[in-house]
């Protein structure tokens, strides 16, 4: 198959008060074809704030689109920015390499992380953006990064929806910088900005949440398909506390015969993967995530579980895969970006399953019995087979056919 649109970039002005810049995206990138209203918040504040020092950085966490450290880096920051999903963290680059042509130089960093880490020193950054994640943990991790690579001196903007947890990150903001001043809020979002005036917070165990060490990991016992493993997971990656229902009945409905490779989309904390590779035992099976950390969790899932005929990428779908084939494809799709239900995410999903097996090849899918899969199986494979239909989720599959 050849490009699909979910593989197609986009990119375009982005319009402030006070300057223009330009933004990447496509399917896959939060907020495509639409505007995040906290993003906007925060890059709406930027660009109207003085120009910085020659020289001054600035750390922008999860970045989305690129929008905000586009922003910054017009103003004159040299901005460093992550993303935690591989989609975003493109769309980051892309949207920065745009902004730095020209006659002027501009140097920028953009990477595919939850944080910072070591990448940006300690104390060192003039302003820091914060679009929040959407659980407890993960703004703790935010915060608190932020913090760490704030000058003192610097400033720190927080952004978010009120339905994501924009009010308690704000309370936290306060606890953490001792004041946080509301500086916007609509479309039932708020921005809120702080000013780090010590070196040490104000309340320190507010931020003390042992998931700041990024080498912890949660432990979680499976028994699954006649094998017993221990996932490994953190805070942010998907169903990280427990394995989930959908992902517990299609590794006990998938079928592996030795020697099969096999490509696992959206591998999570990696069960589903161990599960076909210890069927396969010497086949070829390929662990695909766009979450940073989840690529991490699976690579220590597998790991641990022994299993030597395992790779782990991260990967925007299947672009990590290069020109490999398989004989099975297994998936837990994602169908939510942001708040919504996005069905471009499965399609590229089902479309370069499709493209990924070999003649012959089988796909198996699980997901909520509500979603319509169905017809987007039947475009590309011309049928459908269904290998569990239950009260809340069904598996669903093909064969590729020629």
């Amino acid at each position: 198959m050849g490009s699909t649109a979910y593989e197609t970039w986009q990119i375009g002005p982005a319009h402030m008060d006070n300057m223009s810049v330009l933004v990447a995206s496509k399917p896959g990138v939060m907020a495509h074809g639409t505007v995040d209203a906290p993003a906007l918040m925060l890059a709406s504040w930027v660009a109207g704030m003085p120009a910085p020092v020659p020289g001054a950085t600035s750390l922008h966490l999860a970045s989305g689109n690129g929008l905000v450290p586009a922003v910054a880096m017009a103003k004159g920051f040299e901005p460093f920015a992550f993303d935690r999903y591989a989609a975003n963290a493109q769309a980051t680059q892309r949207s920065l390499e745009a902004g730095a042509k020209g006659p002027t130089p501009r140097t920028f960093h953009a990477a595919h992380a939850v944080l910072a880490n070591d990448v940006v020193p300690a104390g060192s950054c003039a302003l820091a953006t914060i679009r929040i994640a959407t659980d407890k943990h993960g703004v703790q991790q935010q915060v608190a990064e932020a913090f760490r690579a704030l000058a003192v001196g610097g400033v720190c903007l927080l952004a978010g929806a009120n339905d994501e947890g924009a009010k308690p990150a704000a309370k936290l903001m306060q606890q953490v910088f001792g004041h946080a001043r509301l500086e916007a809020q609509h479309s039932s979002c708020r921005m809120v900005m702080a000013t780090k005036l010590a070196e040490a917070p104000v309340d320190a165990p507010s931020i003390s949440s042992p998931w700041l060490d990024t080498e912890r990991f949660h432990e979680v016992p499976v028994a699954l398909a006649e094998t017993t493993f221990t996932m490994y997971t953190r805070p942010g990656v998907f169903s990280w506390e427990h394995v989930d229902e959908a992902s517990d009945i299609l590794g006990g409905i998938m079928r592996i015969a030795p020697g099969e490779s096999v490509l696992d989309l959206g591998c999570g904390s990696g069960v589903l993967g161990v599960v076909a590779a210890l069927q396969s035992h010497t086949g070829r099976v390929l662990l695909l995530d766009a979450d940073a950390d989840a690529v991490r969790c699976a690579r220590r899932t597998a790991l641990q579980a022994g299993c030597r005929n395992v790779e782990v990428q991260a990967s925007d779908v299947t672009s990590a895969a290069g020109d490999a084939r398989f004989d099975v494809v297994i998936s837990n799709p994602p169908f939510h970006l942001g708040k919504g239900t996005d069905l471009a995410i499965p399609r590229a999903f089902i479309e370069q399953a499709y493209a990924r097996l070999v003649p012959g090849g089988r796909l198996y899918l699980v997901a909520n019995r509500t979603l319509p899969y169905e017809t987007l199986i039947a475009e590309c494979f011309g049928e459908v087979r269904t290998a569990h239909d239950g009260r809340r989720f069904k598996v669903i599959g093909a064969v590729r056919h020629g």
